[in-house]
């Protein structure tokens, strides 16, 4: 497995966000984090990230471990929470300030995601000026530019309208086919089915089940309720 996550809990000022979770993933799938906002959805995946340390437990990428073989995964690309954006650069501007720092991608490649979002790379809008679905589209262009072996994208499709959450998806089986790794959280059932084939219900930092897309019959969720 490309992803492994083992008895993974993470405890913040005595309060346990997550609590003992193990779960495999591997690349060419894309896995879908389903639950309320507060369950632990974006924790755990700021946890893949290597953006925070566990209390106990691993995450082992590619048979390394994370905080003690390398800090932070080799090649991933994620929007999580709010991304940190210049906002007194233009869309494109931040985009190659990030390209510049792995030299993967240059003026074609930026120039053809945002269009393929419907954002116009020529804009010289700056992004503080950018409305939030804008904001999205951009967050998910830095995303997968690269096309890292790992994406992982927290609520993507918020502010999104039905035509952009299409592109989305074509971009998302794109990478997958490819073979990347890709792990995206929703907290509505339907959507999130659109996009995933496989699913792990998160709830109060616990995986309560799992399923895969299109196997799964079971209306009655324990946990992770839209």
């Amino acid at each position: 497995m490309y992803l492994e996550v083992k008895n993974l809990s993470k405890t913040i000022s005595k309060a346990q966000i997550l609590k003992d979770i193990t779960l495999s993933m591997e690349r060419g799938r894309i896995y879908g984090l389903r639950g309320k906002n507060g369950s632990g959805k974006t924790m755990l995946m700021r946890s893949i990230c290597g953006l925070i340390l566990p209390t106990s437990g691993q995450v082992i990428i590619d048979g390394e471990i994370l905080g003690k073989d390398i800090s932070f995964p080799r090649s991933i690309g994620a929007l999580i929470e709010n991304p940190g954006f210049v906002s007194n650069y233009s869309g494109y501007k931040n985009l190659e300030i990030l390209a510049s720092i792995q030299n993967k991608v240059g003026e074609k490649e930026i120039k053809s995601v945002m269009e393929e979002l419907g954002l116009d790379p020529e804009d010289k809008k700056k992004f503080r000026k950018y409305s939030l679905g804008m904001k999205q589209k951009l967050g998910i262009a830095a995303a997968v530019m690269e096309n890292p072996d790992m994406i992982i994208l927290d609520e993507p499709i918020n502010a999104l309208d039905e035509k952009t959450v299409s592109v989305v998806k074509n971009i998302l089986l794109r990478h997958k086919e490819h073979g990347a790794l890709i792990i995206i959280s929703c907290h509505d059932r339907e959507e999130l089915e659109f996009l995933s084939d496989e699913i792990f219900c998160i709830d109060t930092g616990e995986i309560t089940r799992s399923y895969v897309v299109g196997e799964e019959n079971d209306n009655s969720d324990k946990g992770a309720e839209e």
